[in-house]
């Protein structure tokens, strides 16, 4: 075979390897970018934290891939309750006040790629895997960290050093987009359920709330109770001390009643004085305890207002508290609702008929 035969020879398996290179790096760009119209598409931000730790893991067949989120303030741990979806659904997202001390790779801001150091990365991974290598890829929005996504192999050559982070890099930055994003529509969304008086949620927030709790309590067979809550004799607040002092009344009884309430409880202003709360898988009896409680944390305790130099202001509370089993299929779960918020109504005014400052129980 003479030279110019062996030369190309030697040029056609280069094309083969330039060809089959362009190829594999058409097929990641093509991957990179499903992956990133995924997270871009994403109908909220509860999808959002789905698709970057499931949807991530599952593309790009890892043993695991986990999100950490700034979250100092619990805003969005808030805002995520606000949509009914609670945290024990996001098992891979981690919350927490600050992501610079979880691993010290994070703090150079650009993708990282290595060895599985459990002593390093035992944070942002705490399920027990035996993970061989890692990707951590912070998030950050201007100059501050907001997060980071961490990918975990448990193939020795799957993230090492020597690999190019440019996917990895544009893919960190429309995670943080995206995410930024999802929290500022959420922020929109929940402030048109929100009372600006007292912070809580609004009554259009209950009714949506309300029918979700009825297809909960439908669908696993769970009681749901409600509390309808009013603030006794309130306008004799407000004509003897004026409506300033009254709003303050009204916000330190939504604290005091904020208290005693749990986080997967459904707390809403439901119009003047009255205050309502959903208590999902709780009975009549549980729920007659915590209107209990309720009471005497309001009555206990006397009010300072603010810009009233007087004594201190005894204020207390009516509640009524009815109970919803869950029932067939076929029945409508706005008339469930209804009906449900009418029998709490109906026990409030027999507490308020009996004297006020009392608890009764809807047959």
């Amino acid at each position: 075979m003479g030279d110019k035969e062996n030369e190309l020879m030697e040029l056609r398996r280069r094309l083969a390897t330039l060809t089959e290179e362009a190829r594999r790096n058409e097929d990641a760009w093509q991957r990179a970018h499903e992956r990133e119209m995924s997270l871009l598409e994403a109908g909220g931000l509860g999808e959002l934290l789905e698709r970057l730790t499931d949807g991530l893991r599952a593309s790009y067949k890892l043993a695991t891939a986990t999100l950490v989120l700034a979250d100092p303030e619990h805003e969005i741990r808030h805002l995520l309750l606000a949509q009914g979806r609670h945290t024990d659904e996001y098992p891979d997202v981690l919350f927490v006040d600050s992501v610079h001390s979880l691993a010290p790779q994070l703090a150079t801001g650009r993708p990282w790629l290595g060895a599985f150091v459990r002593a390093d990365h035992e944070l942002l991974f705490p399920a027990n895997l035996q993970l061989r290598t890692v990707a951590l890829l912070p998030l950050a929005r201007g100059r501050y960290l907001i997060g980071s996504v961490n990918l975990g192999s448990d193939e020795r050559e799957r993230f090492v050093p020597e690999l190019a982070t440019d996917f990895l890099r544009h893919l960190a930055g429309i995670a943080a987009y995206c995410l930024e994003s999802a929290v500022n529509r959420s922020r929109l969304i929940r402030s048109g359920f929100t009372d600006v008086l007292t912070g809580w949620h609004n009554r259009r927030y209950l009714l949506s709330r309300l029918h979700e709790e009825l297809a909960r309590c439908r669908r696993d067979r769970t009681p749901l109770t409600c509390l309808m809550i009013d603030v006794d004799h309130f306008k004799r607040i407000n004509d003897r001390l004026g409506h300033l002092p009254g709003d303050d009344v009204l916000r330190q009884v939504a604290r005091r009643i904020e208290d005693e309430v749990r986080g997967s409880d459904v707390a809403a202003r439901y119009g003047g004085e009255e205050f309502v709360i959903l208590l999902p898988g709780t009975g009549r009896d549980a729920g007659g305890l915590l209107a209990e409680r309720i009471r005497r944390a309001v009555a206990d305790e006397t009010f300072a207002i603010t810009g009233h130099a007087g004594e201190p202001l005894s204020v207390t509370v009516s509640i009524g508290v009815a109970e919803h089993r869950s029932a067939p299929d076929g029945e409508d779960l706005k008339v469930a609702g209804e009906r449900l918020i009418a029998r709490a109504d109906l026990a409030l005014y027999e507490a308020k008929g009996g004297g006020r400052n009392a608890v009764a129980h809807a047959p």
